[in-house]
């Protein structure tokens, strides 16, 4: 009988058997299949924060590409999983590349998480993913946590519509020209900071985005998780001479402030719309260019429509 990495109940996705999976080595030998590259969703603080099919697929890997073994080691110890590691991060990820692709070109299975979180978000791993597609071999993932949707969901701040930033550059006049750059996002837009710079960069986006609302997450998951709301100056003031706090903090910030379109405009915006498609149409790229209510929309459209179709005199 053979072991499989599925677990019962978690995924249709098909599975890879051990007689199918060869046995890791050093210098592996070319198969006439490559393998698959796994990227693995991994706890962001809280260990228990993992999926019984992350914990299936780490046990069944031929190898774990990770940006830390000694942090990666810790959470395969805490479930159990005994696997081989091997560093893949931002200073070592072009000579590492082309070993691992080597293993999976020679049909080995490679999983590829990260500290914290889900892989490729603000680390090299897309190269990897990138690297493998043009390869030919297969990329699959397993989903789990993201300190991203985590701090975006906790915000208290709209939800529909939102942009990862990412770190926002470390430098005070690289930093006000990004920020400047994002100032007329109409979305939540969602940062990860460190926390020695999170004074300066809360005071940075006051100034360049406007007193916003906005949130301050931090040791999300975990024991002392903290989620400060609040307007953006009132939070740069906060910061400003408190103690850094440590390790990285998601900075959530919400959307400019919609301009208050009468309903004269939001008629001639629908009118153009309409002369370029249906009244559905016409209400759905309205709504989504002011952010007016898409059903209030639909309705003037109809009547606009109506009234279009109306001969004339009567």
């Amino acid at each position: 009988m053979t072991t499989s990495w599925r677990v019962r109940g978690a995924t249709d996705h098909p599975t890879v058997s051990d007689q199918e999976r060869p046995k890791p080595s050093q210098a592996p030998a070319r198969s006439k299949r490559p393998g698959r590259l796994v990227v693995v969703a991994t706890p962001i603080g809280n260990l228990a924060d993992i999926t019984l099919r992350a914990i299936a697929t780490l046990g069944a890997v031929d190898l774990i590409a990770c940006e830390d073994t000694r942090v990666t080691g810790k959470l395969l110890k805490a479930h159990g999983v005994g696997a081989p590691m091997t560093p893949y991060h931002e200073h070592n990820a072009e000579r590492a590349r082309p070993a691992i692709l080597e293993r999976l070109m020679a049909g080995q299975h490679v999983a590829l998480v990260s500290d914290a979180g889900t892989p490729l978000v603000s680390d090299p791993g897309y190269k990897l993913v990138r690297a493998a597609i043009e390869a030919g071999v297969e990329v699959t993932t397993v989903p789990g946590p993201s300190a991203a949707i985590a701090a975006l969901v906790v915000s208290g701040l709209p939800t529909d519509r939102f942009l990862f930033a990412g770190f926002v550059p470390s430098r005070e006049g690289a930093r006000r020209r990004a920020l400047a750059a994002l100032a007329a996002v109409p979305a939540t837009l969602v940062f990860f900071e460190s926390g020695r710079r999170l004074a300066r960069s809360l005071a940075d986006m006051a100034e360049a985005l406007g007193d916003r609302p906005a949130a301050v997450a931090r040791e999300l998951t975990k024991l002392h998780e903290d989620v400060r709301r609040g307007g953006l100056a009132e939070l740069a003031a906060r910061a400003h001479g408190a103690p850094a706090p440590k390790g990285e903090v998601v900075v959530v910030v919400g959307a400019p402030a919609e301009e208050t379109l009468g309903a004269a405009d939001a008629d001639a915006l629908l009118g153009k719309a309409l002369e370029r498609g249906s009244v559905r149409d016409a209400a759905s790229s309205v709504a989504l260019a002011t952010g007016l209510p898409k059903r209030e929309l639909y309705r003037r459209a109809l009547a606009l429509a109506s009234e279009r179709r109306r001969p004339r005199g009567t």
